[in-house]
C-alpha cells in the first residue's frame, strides 16, 4: 500500500513516499492537499499522481520519526492555507468493543437502557444497509478546525477548563472536496481522538463539549488501505514503562456501521460539501483506558498502532498548570 508524510523544515515543507527505511520526496507539491487538487483537475488516481512525482532523493525516516532532525512530521493531512476550511469531526458508538465502555460511563438502573446503548443498538440493525439504501445515522461529533490537529510527538493538552484527558485510538478518514462538490477519500490515517471522559461521564449530554480539544493524526496517511478487520494496539507509557497497554482493532468487520453509511451521513449536509475544504473523520474508538479505570497523568506517552498502516502514532500528554479565568466579551455600544 502506499504511504505518504508530510514534512517541514525551518518553514520548507515537503511531501514524501514512504519507502522504509527512507522517504523518497515529491517533486512539484508542498503538501497531499495540493497533489490531490492536481490529480482530480488531472483525472488521475492519486496513486499515479505519487508514482509520477517521486524522485531518488531520499530522507533517512529513522531520526525523523525519532524527533532527531530538522525535519519534523507534519499532521498526516491538513489545509496548509487556511486551517478554518479544515473540517475536523468524529463518530462514535461504531465499534462492537466500544458499547461496553460507554455504557458503562453512563450507567443507570440495569432495567432501564441507557440513551447510548439505544444508539449502539439502532447501528447493529441498520448501520450496514445494502447498496443504494441508506442506513441509521450514527452518532455525530464536532472537534474543531484544522487548528486542533497534531503531529506525531506534539503534546495532546488538557487545558484548563478540562477535567480529564484520555486517548482514543482510532482511524481517521481524510477527504477534500472537489470542484463540484464531490467529496474525494483521500486515504486512512491513524489517529488519537483525544477527549475528556470525566466532564463526559457526569452526563452523555457534555459529550459535545468534551470533544472540543487536541487530536493528532499520522505519521503516515494510508492511500486505499484494506479496512475489513484490521488489529491493532493502544499502549500508555509511564517514566518509560509500559503503564497499560492493549491490543485493539477496527475496521467494517468490526464495526456496527459501514465506512460508505459513515460517509453518507457526513457529506449529506450541503455545508460539508464545500469545494477546496478538507475534512478529517474519526471513525470510533474499540476500547478506552478510562473505560478501565486508567486516568493518565501529565508526561504519560500515548502510542497507537495498527497492521498495515505504517509507524504508529506516539503523542505525550501534557496537562497545562494554569488556573482558568472568566473569558471577557467586549461589547459594542
Amino acid at each position: 500500500m502506499l504511504r505518504l508524510v508530510q514534512l517541514e523544515n525551518n518553514g520548507t515543507r515537503r511531501i514524501a513516499l514512504v519507502e522504509e527505511p527512507c522517504l523518497l520526496l515529491i517533486d512539484g507539491h508542498t503538501s497531499i492537499v495540493s497533489l490531490a487538487h492536481a490529480a482530480i483537475a488531472t483525472g488521475v488516481s492519486l496513486s499515479e499522481m505519487v508514482r509520477s512525482l517521486a524522485t531518488k532523493e531520499s530522507l533517512d525516516y529513522d531520526p525523523i520519526y525519532a524527533g532527531d532532525s530538522q525535519w519534523r512530521l507534519l499532521p498526516s493531512i491538513d489545509h496548509p492555507s487556511d486551517p478554518a476550511h479544515c473540517m475536523v469531526s468524529g463518530t462514535g458508538l461504531t465499534h462492537l468493543g466500544s458499547a461496553s465502555d460507554r455504557s458503562a460511563m453512563h450507567a443507570v438502573a440495569a432495567e432501564q437502557m441507557t440513551d447510548s446503548m439505544k444508539m449502539f443498538r439502532w447501528g447493529v440493525d441498520g448501520g450496514k444497509p445494502d447498496n443504494g439504501q441508506i442506513g441509521v445515522a450514527p452518532e455525530w461529533f464536532f472537534k474543531g478546525s484544522g487548528l486542533v490537529l497534531r503531529a506525531n510527538g506534539e503534546p495532546l493538552v488538557v487545558p484548563p477548563y478540562a477535567e480529564d484527558g484520555g486517548e482514543e485510538a482510532e482511524v481517521a478518514a481524510t477527504y477534500l472536496i472537489g470542484p463540484d462538490g464531490t467529496p474525494f477519500r483521500l486515504g486512512l490515517t491513524i489517529g488519537n481522538e483525544f477527549s475528556d471522559h470525566v466532564f463526559e461521564k457526569k452526563n452523555y449530554l457534555n459529550l459535545a463539549g468534551s470533544k472540543i480539544r487536541t487530536c493528532s493524526i499520522g505519521p503516515e496517511l494510508v492511500v486505499a488501505p484494506s479496512f475489513l478487520s484490521v488489529p491493532g494496539q493502544v499502549t500508555i507509557e509511564r517514566t518509560g514503562k509500559v503503564f497499560w497497554s492493549k491490543a485493539i482493532a477496527t475496521g467494517e468487520a468490526e464495526m456496527v456501521h459501514s465506512l460508505r453509511n459513515i460517509e453518507h451521513h457526513h457529506f449529506k449536509f450541503e455545508s460539508h460539501r464545500q469545494p477546496g475544504d478538507v475534512h478529517v473523520h474519526f471513525l470510533g474508538a474499540h476500547s478506552l483506558s478510562f473505560g478501565a479505570g486508567v486516568q493518565l497523568a501529565d508526561g504519560d506517552i500515548m502510542t497507537v498502532a495498527f497492521d498495515d498502516f505504517g509507524r504508529g502514532l506516539r503523542n505525550p500528554l501534557r496537562v497545562e498548570k494554569r488556573s482558568e479565568s472568566p473569558v471577557c466579551v467586549k461589547v459594542f455600544m
